[in-house]
């Protein structure tokens, strides 16, 4: 029987996506676990960053974005930032 690729792109192609469009089903195949994404956020008054799973879970906060992206890459995870 043939092999039906309902896709137009072949095989073993990469395709761009736009991570702020990502549905959770995205996400599961992409490596939930492997991928954290930094945001910016005010605590108390102060501008920070924030890191978050995949799937949203805070994990951390740090005080620049350098740091955070820093700690996210001692993790053996892929950054990602989001506006």
């Amino acid at each position: 029987m043939a092999n039906q690729n309902r896709s137009s792109e072949p095989v073993g192609s990469i395709r761009a996506i736009d991570i702020r469009q990502i549905t959770t089903d995205q996400l599961m195949h992409l490596g939930v676990s492997r991928l954290a994404y930094i945001k910016p956020v005010t605590v108390e008054g102060e501008d920070l960053f924030a890191i978050h799973a995949a799937d949203g879970t805070p994990m951390a906060v740090a005080p620049n974005r350098e740091l955070a992206w820093g700690a996210i890459l001692e993790h053996e995870m892929v950054p990602s930032l989001v506006n």
